[in-house]
């Protein structure tokens, strides 16, 4: 039975920039993916060990990839101690990959406020009352933090100074396309000099 995600990518089907060609499959999978920006980021530890979780692309543009997190949570102990990273976008309805490999940066305080001042007054409210990664004996007692804060704040908390944005710079791409045979269509964008070199890959 033919699959249909299954959809042939050709060399001549991508343009020569890897920013305009996210910008053309994110926009159609927005068209077809509940969670479009729902992205999985892969960090390791110095010494190589590993680690993996799903956050929201909350920007992209030509300076990278920005997403938010807790600046005491894994993800940022193990970006300050090693500060590169991979993510991947899987878009299932329409068989597509893309990875995106570089070097991660903290996002400016400014940037990270305008941000925050667009969630709901409870995302901002549980941002400030989390400490991110780190134990905590009950729901019951975030839950109390939280009233707390409801209580100090209203509904404008202010940012935390414990939390903030990344960002990762793109040193290589992947587009990834599902064919029915299993010979998918691979294609890496590589880092040459000023521009980009595309090459294809086996499946």
């Amino acid at each position: 039975m033919n699959d249909g995600r299954a959809q042939p990518l050709r060399r001549g089907d991508l343009v020569d920039d890897p920013l305009q060609q996210f910008r053309l499959w994110f926009d159609e999978a927005r068209g077809a993916v509940e969670v479009p920006e729902a992205m999985a980021i892969a960090t390791a530890t110095p010494d190589g060990a590993p680690s993996v979780r799903m956050v929201l692309l909350k920007s992209f543009d030509a300076r990278g990839f920005a997403f938010h997190t807790g600046y005491v949570s894994r993800t940022a102990r193990e970006l300050d101690a090693n500060a590169r990273a991979a993510l991947l976008f899987h878009w299932r309805p329409l068989g597509r990959q893309v990875r995106v490999e570089g070097r991660v940066e903290k996002v400016a305080r400014e940037e990270s406020d305008a941000y925050f001042k667009t969630r709901a007054p409870g995302a901002r409210l549980s941002a400030l009352a989390s400490r991110q990664s780190e134990p905590v004996a009950s729901r019951d007692e975030l839950e109390a933090r939280v009233a707390e804060l409801r209580e100090a704040h209203g509904d404008d908390p202010p940012l935390p100074e414990h939390w903030g944005g990344y960002r990762v710079v793109p040193a290589a791409w992947e587009f990834w396309q599902h064919r029915d045979d299993r010979l998918h269509d691979r294609f890496a964008y590589l880092r040459d000099g000023g521009s980009w070199r595309i090459v294809r890959l086996q499946p």
